[in-house]
Order: C-alpha cells, then structure tokens, then sequence
C-alpha cells in the first residue's frame, strides 16, 4: 500500500481504485477525511484570494487614476467572472461573503498587497472595506 506521507498523488489513486474496486476495508478513512476538508479550504482560499486581488485593483483604480489602463480593467473584469464562477460553482461559499470574520482577513489581505504594489502609505487606505459585496462584483461599479 501506498503511503500518505511519502508520495500523496499515488496514494489519493490507490485510494480511488480501493473505492472504485469496493475494498473499503482498505481504505485509509483518516486521511480521506482529512483530504475531504483540505478540499473545502482550498475552495475558500480561492474565494478569499480572488476577492483581495479585486479589492486590490479597485483600490488602485480609485487612489491610483493617473496609472489607470486596460491591465486593471482587465484584472478587475476576470475577478469578478471568476468570483462569480466561484460562487456558482460552491453555493456554500456565499457564506463566507457574509461573515465579518472573513471579511476583516480578506481586508488585510488587501492592505498588504495593495501597499506593496503602490509604494503607497498603509494610512491612505480605510481602516475597512469602503464598499458593500454586491458594489464589490457589479460589473458597472468603477470607484472614483
């Protein structure tokens, strides 16, 4: 049998072919389930990362006018297509937009990236999200 621990990609297909065959006498069930989770993190990684991009170039867009061009539309643009396959694809992650929690690290996410990127001063940008989810992934909403 093949080892969790040392080669994950041969175990995660031995696992599939011991499911597929009915031996479930020989599954390793620990880290299956631990595999299962580790989906679902992956999933709101993905959800937390795409939304502080955005937020990132819509902060840019806003403090930022002079520096505007078709490479941040474009990045904003695929953001929200891809927040909202995101979404659509894991309804449960709505869940996440309306948690405060998550929303305070998606905003340090930002600030972090977004200074870095600027060169500009951490103190210019809001304490917290200046705007609403739903401004957020409008396809019409452009900061000004």
């Amino acid at each position: 049998m093949q080892s969790y621990d040392t080669d994950v990609i041969a175990w995660a297909n031995e696992q599939a072919a011991f499911i597929r065959a009915g031996r479930f006498d020989l599954l390793d069930l620990e880290h299956i389930a631990d595999e299962i989770e580790d989906v679902g993190k992956s999933e709101r990684r993905e959800l937390r990362n795409r939304m502080a991009i955005l937020l990132v170039h819509l902060l840019k867009w806003k403090f930022q006018p002079e520096r505007r061009g078709h490479s941040w539309q474009r990045t904003i643009k695929t953001q929200r297509k891809e927040l909202a396959e995101c979404i659509a694809d894991t309804p449960s992650l709505k869940v996440e937009v309306a948690n405060s929690t998550w929303w305070e690290k998606v905003w340090a996410d930002t600030l972090i990236m977004v200074t870095k990127e600027t060169g500009l001063d951490f103190e210019i940008f809001p304490d917290e999200c200046p705007w609403q989810y739903q401004q957020i992934v409008d396809v019409s909403f452009w900061p000004e």
